[in-house]
């Protein structure tokens, strides 16, 4: 089984959300779908299933590699990178 290897790497404690909403949506007037936190420097960003994918935009932009949900009652986290539940 595949196996995140950037989880060990993130910052303890994680870094708090930069916003409180996909600042891309609120700038281009769209709703994201569900929100995301970088786990590596707080950005939120709407999932892929929003149209403008901005959590995966920040990944590819930035090459943080880990994200979590930022939904409540979610914790579960992903990995970009080795495109494994972390």
């Amino acid at each position: 089984m595949k196996q995140c290897t950037h989880a060990d790497g993130l910052p303890h404690p994680e870094p708090g959300p930069l916003s409180e909403t996909c600042p891309e949506c609120l700038a281009e007037g769209t709703h994201p779908v569900q929100l995301r936190i970088c786990l590596t420097c707080g950005h939120i960003g709407c999932c892929d299933s929003s149209p403008g994918r901005h959590a995966t935009g920040h990944h590819k932009e930035s090459g943080h590699p880990v994200m979590r949900t930022f939904e409540p009652g979610e914790r579960w986290r992903w990995c970009f990178v080795d495109h494994v539940l972390v």
